[in-house]
């Protein structure tokens, strides 16, 4: 015999996972000389990013999930130049570097006991092998530092601070030439759609 409930208050066979499951969220097109990618969230393998290019399919092997936690928000988590892949991947923050045929090499060290460092929104410096980008700081006791910071390719390490005294940084650019370096910086209370600077 059927019941009646108050409103809101049977339970449904149509869930958020069942709704979800099978839909892929699309985002951070990268297009490298010819080549175009993108990065795909799948719910299927629990929410990890991908990066895809067109015509060749997945780039970055499971279980290495594409996602940074840079400003708590992420975003820019992956760069392409020539082929290579700059990826940081969200399990450990650290960033990778990914050639062509390659399996996935860190550029960063590993968490420790210590300070422990997120990477986004980096370019690639080819005149002088490294790449560009912003790190977060996370230091024992809950300090936070951000800096722009460029990390060697042949000689990986935490990265070399380029610019600091901000409280946030973002889009760090190279000029045409690659004798210029372009950021975006704000400072408490401001978000960045309240003051930055340029």
């Amino acid at each position: 015999m059927p019941e009646t409930l108050a409103y809101g208050a049977w339970k449904s066979p149509i869930t958020s996972d069942l709704i979800v499951a099978e839909t892929i969220g699309l985002g951070g097109v990268i297009v490298d000389g010819g080549d175009i990618y993108w990065t795909e969230s799948r719910p299927g393998e629990g929410g990890r990013n991908v990066l895809v290019k067109r015509g060749a399919g997945d780039v970055t092997p499971a279980p290495f999930n594409v996602r940074t936690r840079v400003h708590e928000y992420g975003g820019g988590a992956v760069t392409v130049h020539h082929g290579t892949v700059y990826f940081s991947h969200f399990a450990d923050q650290r960033l990778y570097r990914l050639a062509p045929g390659g399996t996935p090499e860190p550029l960063t060290p590993a968490p420790g006991d210590g300070t422990r460092w997120r990477y986004a929104d980096g370019v690639v410096d080819a005149a002088r092998p490294r790449w560009i980008g912003v790190r977060e700081a996370h230091a024992p006791g809950g300090r936070v530092d951000n800096a722009v910071v460029a990390v060697d390719v042949a000689a990986p390490g935490p990265g070399r601070v380029l610019v600091d005294g901000s409280d946030f940084f973002a889009a760090p650019r190279l000029s045409p030439d690659g004798r210029m370096l372009a950021w975006v910086s704000w400072n408490h209370p401001n978000m960045p759609w309240v003051g930055t600077e340029l």
